[in-house]
Order: C-alpha cells, then sequence, then structure tokens
C-alpha cells in the first residue's frame, strides 16, 4: 500500500488504526509456504448509488515474512483486489452493518462523527492509504 497526503475518494483510500495490527505465523512442513496471516482495523469513504458512506471494518494480508510494525505490513500489503472486508456502513439515515447490537453502537460512534466530517481522517486513524 502507499501512504498518500490527500484524500481522492477515486484512489478507494484507507485510514487504519495503526494499533490494532494482529496476525499470527502460519508454520508448514515446507519452510517455503509459511506465512504471516494479518488484519488491522480500517475505515473508509466510497460513494453508493450517489451517496457518500462511511465504513469501518478491516483489512488483511497473508505474507511470506512476518512484519516489523503496522506500517511494514501496509506497505508490504500489494494485493487490493478484495478491498477491506465492511462490518458496518453509515450513510447518513441509515446503518448496516453484520455484528452484535452493542457492537453497533461503537461503529456508530465512529462513523457518525467521520462522515459529518467528511473527508478528514478520524480521530486514533492513520490515512491515507491506498493500493
Amino acid at each position: 500500500m502507499i501512504r498518500d497526503t490527500t484524500f481522492r475518494i477515486s484512489q478507494r483510500p484507507y485510514a487504519v488504526d495503526l494499533a490494532s495490527l494482529q496476525g499470527r505465523l502460519h508454520h508448514r512442513q515446507d519452510p517455503s509456504q509459511t506465512y504471516w496471516a494479518g488484519r488491522i482495523n480500517a475505515v473508509w469513504f466510497r460513494r453508493r448509488r450517489g451517496v457518500t458512506v462511511a465504513c469501518i471494518g478491516t483489512l488483511w494480508d497473508s505474507q511470506h515474512e512476518q512484519p516489523v510494525d503496522a506500517v511494514d505490513f501496509l506497505r508490504a500489503h500489494d494485493d487490493g483486489r478484495y478491498g477491506g472486508n465492511c462490518d458496518g456502513r453509515w450513510d447518513g439515515a441509515s446503518y448496516w452493518g453484520n455484528v452484535a447490537l452493542a457492537e453497533q453502537e461503537q461503529h456508530l460512534a465512529v462513523l457518525r462523527p467521520m462522515l459529518d466530517a467528511y473527508p478528514a481522517i478520524p480521530a486514533g486513524f492513520d490515512g491515507w492509504w491506498r493500493f
């Protein structure tokens, strides 16, 4: 991924929580097949049928080497064809999410002010990252 200093929705950028990187090393009998699988929390804006929406979820990747930190993980993440895994979306009028009710409230606490401040990077996130 590439870190950009400007926001362009056409570039499909993500803002990430650098402290949220989690992952584990998967060992195989053949050492050349060992890989590290990681996820990092992310938020992003998209347009759906002409309406700007705020999304929350994760970015994931499998890498040959365990990254040193979240920035190392993001820089090595070079396959954006699947995009982010969206767990919740707010369009200013309705919420969609595939999480429990308590987690929906946590999502909305991030997504409501995020959409109101479009296109600012939400507090606690680092952006903008794109493929």
